[in-house]
């Protein structure tokens, strides 16, 4: 967690803390909840970027020559909004695979659509038809999911076989 975000969620705490003693639950409550959705979001994205580190790493075990560069600074845009958020980048000979993910931070940041919680890309350079955009959603337990949102089948649930896949086309392997 960087300094920043260490600051906000105790400036987060401090505030729920002070709206509690003032009586106003409906704020409290408010900041609680977006307390628990921020820890969701940024355990979802050590997932997704852990993931893509760990089969990578396991690729170069077995002779691959993935180099692999993190940002913790990065920002896209994904529609009208500005997405805050981290990009782990992944090159294999003139092949490069960018997975980006992120939630909006400010108002002026706008809004995730669908309900999603944060976003996602994983952009294939050069290769749009195997780039994938994803949505974090909550399940039906309260767990969160990122979900495949422009696959032609529909939505579907991110999972690490999915990820394989896309480590596959990096290193020419599909």
């Amino acid at each position: 967690m960087s300094e920043l975000d260490e600051a906000w969620a105790l400036a987060l705490a401090e505030a729920e803390r002070r709206a509690r003693l003032s009586g106003r639950t409906d704020l409290a409550e408010y900041l609680a909840l977006r307390n628990s959705n921020d820890l969701l979001r940024k355990t979802a994205v050590e997932w997704l970027l852990d993931t893509f580190r760990e089969l990578a790493g396991q690729s170069n075990r077995s002779g691959s020559s993935i180099q692999i560069a993190a940002d913790d600074q990065h920002r896209f845009r994904l529609g009208q909004a500005t997405m805050v958020g981290r990009l782990l980048t992944l090159r294999n000979g003139v092949r490069t695979l960018f997975v980006e993910a992120g939630w909006p931070r400010t108002p002026r940041d706008g809004f995730v659509r669908g309900g999603g919680l944060a976003c996602a890309n994983i952009r294939h350079l050069g290769l749009a038809s195997k780039s994938q955009e994803l949505l974090l959603l909550k399940s039906q337990t309260g767990a969160p999911n990122w979900v495949v949102v422009n696959s032609p089948m529909g939505r579907l649930v991110l999972l690490a076989e999915n990820i394989s896949r896309h480590l596959e086309v990096l290193v020419d392997r599909n």
